[in-house]
């Protein structure tokens, strides 16, 4: 692994010109490296950060990628890590237009990783320098405690797709717009919504009353406001009062509470052990933002490094093998889920919208299809909303906001379906919906999303038991992961540890059909499909056994 020419990287300065040019902002400083193919199969497992802490996963995803390359190789044309600064990976072949449109690819990926708010907590320090200091640390570690630093990263990684996420973002993310005044937050989000559940048109006229009061009063407005509100509501100043007693609710997610809580770990002699599931859940909060915006991030990529290289100079001569390879990197598959497409696509048709004006609720409530198709404002925002859009979105705010029929009809996109063809034993796809409630649903499925889980200590009933609580969203835990995972909470608890959560009840019919069995049908192609009826289930592990029994019907 070098270090890229001084002729490419001088192409690459060039394209930061233009790219800046086009409204894109990212620092100044960026890192190029020239890797082998030996050199992405061992970067691969570590998430192309060179400096993570060794384990002994990473060793076997090498072997395993190796063993794939030998029958499918392939070579990606750019790898990009969130550092600061930017490291970027190329392979040595490239030419220098390829290196013109991959570079703009790469600049709006920092571009993303540096203005979206979901990567927030990654820009006050550098990951790189600070993976490299926690790598000599568990080195040390392993000098002096042996194999158990690995135990005791594998328990820790076994839930590190339960950290807290959000709640680190909620406390970087405050606005400073947000009401100072703890009376006005409490009248108009837990009294007017929870206590009275007002109205929507009510609701929105308290609002309006306020800001009314704001204009005519200025400073005395909120006085004079609730001096309204009391002769209305008598009871909302007594209740005001008491929630100003209760103490605001900090959540902590698993591997936080364990290391606060846990007698085991605070036990001198094992305090070391709480350094590694601290690294552990930095690192798995590091690489949460790259996880849940995946569609928009390679989407963002993929839109400027066409719409720049298109009015780049150095295409010329090139424009067949420019189509060739981006073909390759953005064509919407029938079947399947290509995120650099379905992304690229939607902030075009996102641009097309806002530069028309029909991101707006007039247009909304316009059913005929013909005006629809020839609403036009004139506006010219788009390029400016998509940046907006860049700024505040993730993957299930973007698909769930602006993914509707009109794009499906454009695009020709349908949810396709499978079954087995028994007769000449291979699988044929037919379209199964055409619809937008069962598309949108197929892509929102398709997103990452941990499950849920909770710890109750009212439910624990005392004796030292730590009782978790999966909140069911209708998809069970993986069975199969159950044990594993239990056991090392059990370890780093120091004590029993239950779980509650939600399972199918099984069935009471057997298959009939040998062959559907071996080669089963997707669930929804089962014609005498019996209804799901779910049971919440208790499994509790003490020294190291696991018991299950069913709690509620």
């Amino acid at each position: 692994m070098e270090l890229i020419d001084q002729h490419t990287k001088e192409i690459m300065e060039g394209c930061k010109e233009r790219a800046r040019a086009a409204g894109l902002r990212f620092h100044d400083e960026t890192l190029e490296y020239i890797v082998t193919n030996r050199d992405l199969l061992d970067l691969s497992p570590k998430m192309m950060i060179p400096t993570l802490y060794d384990y002994w996963v990473h060793d076997v995803e090498v072997l395993r990628e190796k063993g794939r390359y030998e029958l499918y190789p392939s070579n990606p044309y750019e790898t990009v890590i969130n550092t600061s600064p930017a490291i970027s990976y190329y392979n040595d072949n490239n030419p220098d237009w390829l290196n013109v449109m991959i570079f703009y690819h790469v600049l709006a990926h920092i571009d993303f990783f540096q203005n979206n708010l979901f990567f927030r907590h990654t820009w006050d320090y550098d990951f790189c320098g600070q993976a490299l200091a926690d790598k000599r640390l568990f080195a040390r570690l392993r000098s002096e405690k042996g194999r158990w630093v690995d135990y005791i990263i594998e328990f820790a990684r076994g839930i590190d797709n339960l950290v807290g996420y959000y709640g680190e973002l909620a406390q970087l993310n405050t606005s400073p717009l947000v009401l100072e005044s703890k009376r006005l937050n409490f009248y108009f989000d837990v009294f007017l919504q929870r206590r009275k559940r007002t109205k929507i048109s009510d609701y929105l006229k308290e609002i309006e009353k306020y800001n009314e009061t704001v204009k005519k009063f200025g400073d005395q407005a909120e006085e004079i406001f609730f001096t309204m509100v009391e002769k209305e509501h008598p009871e909302f100043e007594a209740l005001f009062k008491k929630s100003l007693e209760k103490k605001v609710e900090h959540r902590v997610d698993l591997l936080q509470f364990l290391l606060n809580n846990s007698a085991f770990l605070n036990k001198d002699e094992n305090k070391w052990m709480k350094t590694i599931i601290q690294v552990i859940r930095k690192t798995s909060l590091f690489f949460q933002p790259q996880i849940r915006t995946k569609i928009m991030n390679e989407g963002w990529a993929s839109y400027w490094h066409e719409t720049l290289f298109l009015q780049d100079d150095r295409i010329q001569g090139h424009e067949v093998d420019f189509a060739r390879v981006n073909a390759g990197v953005t064509s919407m598959p029938r079947v399947g889920l290509n995120p650099y497409a379905l992304g690229m696509r939607l902030f075009y048709y996102i641009q097309e919208l806002a530069d028309k004006g029909k991101i707006d609720y007039l247009f909304e409530r316009l059913l005929d299809a013909e005006k629809r198709e020839k609403y036009d404002k004139h506006t010219g925002e788009g390029r400016s909303f998509i940046f907006k859009i860049r700024e505040n979105f993730c993957d299930f705010m973007f698909i769930n906001r602006f993914v509707d029929q009109d794009f499906m009809n454009r695009h020709k996109l349908f949810v396709a379906g499978r079954r087995l063809d028994q007769t000449r034993m291979v699988w044929q796809y037919y379209v199964k919906s055409r619809k937008l409630k069962d598309y949108r649903e197929m892509l929102l499925d398709s997103l990452y999303h941990p499950p849920h889980i909770t710890v109750d200590l009212e439910k624990a009933g005392g004796n030292g038991i730590l009782y978790l609580v999966h909140h069911f969203e209708g998809k069970p835990l993986v069975k199969e992961f159950i044990t594993n995972t239990m056991l090392g909470i059990e370890y780093l608890w120091g004590r029993t540890v239950q779980l509650e959560t939600s399972e199918i009840v099984p069935s009471a019919k057997k298959a009939q059909n040998t062959l559907a069995s071996l080669f089963p049908q997707p669930r929804e192609e089962i014609v005498e499909e019996e209804e799901i009826k779910w049971e919440r289930v208790l499994y509790t592990m003490e020294n190291r056994k696991l018991t299950r029994k069913v709690i509620e019907g």
